[in-house]
């Protein structure tokens, strides 16, 4: 009777592991889940999903910025509630208050009083004064909100819009936010022009300020946070506006009408065409101002007007 035979089991030796693609002499197991080359730990980045190579981690790198330039090109990211970009870069605001300063500078410098700079042959050229208007010096509408009168005036405008305007040129964007600094400061103007008095000049920048209060009082509504702030900075301004002797009322008052309907057309026009939509309530804002400037132009046609700029001399309506 046989016995059972126990036979040894061949031995088979195990297969050699591949090199790293980068390092040809270091064995390993490990293999990218992206292109599938081995790869050794030192050449392997983790990935959403297993491991990626550093060749495989690079070009997607690559390809990402590739397409989120492409998708800025197209016009899509994250937007603000009036469609800009966002974006905390600040360049509108102290281009500005630079143009400010400088226009006083020069009027302090050719007045030879930074106290009176009024005295400015620049400062005469540029003013708010009606009768200059209606001599065909139309731009005083818009020089007049870069003069000043005086470092005080100066100093309390400028802080004011660099404490409003940041807060704007974030939401609003650069271009639409120019767009409301422009308009404001031509709403206060017109309405000074419309019903201010006819021999009495007219500057800064505080109908253009008053427009921006206009519109963050807007944006606040539309973003629905608490309004009260807003509101009653607003009614000290108006306070203070109606108590001081030599403050343009109707200056303020136009820009912060003006400003407050700028704001609404940008933050509440309709996502799709938005761009469509906020251009053109801007353009039938701006259409509504010039019928206005020139309503007030056809009432002063009686006007006579001698002599340019300073030298202007018109005979009263």
């Amino acid at each position: 009777m046989g016995g059972i035979v126990n036979e040894p089991i061949p031995h088979t030796p195990p297969a050699a592991l591949p090199g790293c693609w980068w390092h040809p002499s270091r064995q390993t197991g490990l293999s990218c889940t992206r292109c599938g080359r081995p790869a050794c730990p030192d050449c392997l980045r983790e990935a959403a999903v297993g491991a990626q190579c550093i060749d495989c981690v690079q070009a997607g790198r690559r390809e990402h910025e590739t397409s989120r330039r492409q998708h800025r090109a197209l016009g899509h990211g994250a937007r603000t509630i009036a469609g800009a970009r966002v974006s905390s870069r600040l360049v509108v605001t102290p281009v500005l208050i630079a143009l400010n300063v400088l226009v006083y500078a020069i009027t302090a410098v050719e007045a030879h009083d930074p106290m009176n700079n009024r005295l400015s042959s620049l400062f005469n050229a540029w003013v708010l004064w009606p009768p200059g208007i209606a001599g065909g010096e139309w731009w005083r509408l818009l020089t007049a909100g870069f003069l000043h009168y005086g470092p005080i005036h100066l100093v309390v405008n400028m802080f004011s819009l660099w404490i409003i305007g940041r807060e704007l040129e974030v939401l609003l964007g650069k271009v639409r936010y120019l767009a409301l600094y422009g308009l404001s400061l031509l709403g206060g103007s017109v309405l000074v022009y419309l019903f201010g008095a006819f021999d009495g000049p007219t500057a800064g920048a505080s109908g253009a300020i008053y427009g921006l209060l206009g519109g963050i009082l807007v944006a606040v509504l539309r973003l629905r946070l608490n309004p009260v702030p807003a509101i009653g900075t607003i009614v000290l301004n108006l306070i203070i506006t109606v108590t001081l002797p030599n403050i343009s009322l109707f200056g303020h008052l136009g820009g912060l009408v003006v400003g407050a309907l700028a704001t609404a057309a940008l933050v509440y026009a309709p996502e799709k065409n938005r761009v469509a939509w906020q251009s053109g309530a801007l353009a039938v804002l701006l259409v509504a101002l010039l019928g206005v400037f020139f309503l007030r132009d056809a009432q002063l046609a009686s006007v006579v007007c001698t002599g340019s700029g300073a030298g202007l001399q018109c005979s009263a309506p």
